[in-house]
């Protein structure tokens, strides 16, 4: 199984974490909600790998989650 890392990033100024991937050519993904965009990521990279002549019957995605945000005292 190879298993391919997704990178989930919040855009502060349009309020929508953004999902991409150097593994899966082609995937950027957003959503307001982040349960909903790895539910969109679960069904869009297989297709992607596929479009990318990449078969691989199990795909197993690793998301790496990234938000900055200013604390102020």
């Amino acid at each position: 199984m190879n298993e391919y890392t997704i990178n989930l990033q919040w855009d502060q100024e349009a309020s929508v974490w953004i999902a991409t991937s150097d593994d899966v050519p082609g995937l950027v993904l957003e959503s307001g909600s982040l349960d909903l965009l790895m539910e969109r990521v679960r069904y869009a990279a297989p297709e992607l790998l596929e479009m990318n002549k990449n078969k691989h019957p199990d795909v197993s995605l690793c998301f790496m989650m990234e938000r900055h945000e200013r604390a102020y005292a």
